[in-house]
């Protein structure tokens, strides 16, 4: 089964940013919007932010107004910009298909990327 894949991650001081990239192929043509979530220390996975397949996105009242999502359709790939980090945003980020085809409905996690903010 094709699993999501996060990347883009590394080590930005507080203040900085970063853009994570999440590539599911399919996405685009089956429809699905892409959940992103994050995690600490093997702790439960933390819903982020979503975006649906019509472009509107929602966030976490923790990243709202710092991190936005946008869709490359031609590439499936789903971006994360993240600024003003804070060292409270160090984690895993996952990214997870959301759609009521059944294409979208993906039960394991795929690859994430760690994001460290620290000076």
């Amino acid at each position: 089964r094709v699993l999501p894949v996060a990347s883009g991650g590394g080590l930005v001081q507080p203040g900085g940013s970063l853009k994570l990239s999440c590539t599911f192929p399919g996405s685009t043509s089956n429809r699905c919007g892409m959940n992103w979530y994050r995690q600490v220390g093997g702790k439960q996975h933390d819903w982020v932010s979503f975006l649906s397949t019509g472009g509107t996105s929602t966030y976490a009242d923790s990243v709202k107004g710092r991190f936005t999502l946008s869709r490359d359709a031609v590439e499936d790939t789903v971006y994360l910009q993240m600024d003003s980090l804070k060292p409270e945003d160090t984690a895993m980020y996952f990214c997870k298909p959301y759609g009521t085809n059944s294409a979208c409905l993906v039960v394991d996690w795929g690859q994430g990327t760690q994001v460290t903010v620290s000076s």
